[in-house]
């Protein structure tokens, strides 16, 4: 069965990474996107290490406690860096 090639605009409209789909491949990427990804695993993925953190903090102790402290010092470092470079400006 042959199909019936008829480009719309919907085809033809950018997706959702911002690019035009009939650009080169070896374009460069604009710092935000980068950005964003370090967002996501900054903010969405530290809760895999804080809940279990705060479900057994009593069995830690101040090691656990002191542990924790300074891995948010770091996602705060982090944050800042964010701040900074304006991913966080939309």
């Amino acid at each position: 069965m042959i199909s019936i090639k008829a480009p719309n605009i919907q085809k033809l409209s950018i997706y959702e990474c911002g690019f035009e789909p009939i650009n080169s491949p070896r374009t460069k990427f604009n710092i935000k996107f980068y950005l964003v990804a370090l967002l996501f695993v900054l903010f969405d993925l530290e809760v895999v290490f804080v809940f279990p953190w705060a479900v057994n903090l009593y069995y830690l102790g101040l090691f656990g406690y002191y542990t924790m402290i300074f891995f948010l010092f770091v996602l705060t470092l982090g944050f800042i860096y964010e701040y900074k470079k304006g991913a966080l400006e939309w």
